[in-house]
């Protein structure tokens, strides 16, 4: 049986995105992706939890969120799942998980800054 791999969060970029080109040319940004769940307490208070999300863009899509992504913007990511490890400077194995996005739609209205 086949998997399926696939995100798809409406949020709040935190920071402006960081954008480079890699050693042969290609454009990759990240983005750090804020999502929040408001929901009420059984006595009726408001609570809400925010969870921060790593977005990668590569090529097009980096270059669309260095032109038109702010702190601030609201973005729909549709994109796969990647986990990843790496060793740190003292030799530590260290996991990231993170968002490879293959669509993102810019939500702001229009004139909105």
């Amino acid at each position: 049986m086949r998997g399926i791999n696939r995100v798809t969060l409406v949020g709040n970029s935190g920071k402006e995105p960081e954008y480079k080109l890699l050693e042969d040319g290609t454009p990759v940004a990240k983005i750090a992706l804020a999502t929040t769940e408001t929901f009420r307490l059984k006595n009726g208070e408001p609570q809400s939890h925010t969870d921060w999300h790593t977005i990668i863009l590569w090529r097009g899509l980096a270059g669309l969120a260095k032109e038109y992504v702010k702190k601030g913007s609201l973005l729909y990511i549709d994109g796969k799942l990647r986990n990843r490890h790496y060793e740190d400077k003292e030799g530590a194995r260290k996991y990231v998980t993170e968002i490879v996005a293959e669509q993102m739609i810019l939500l702001d209205k229009k004139g909105q800054e």
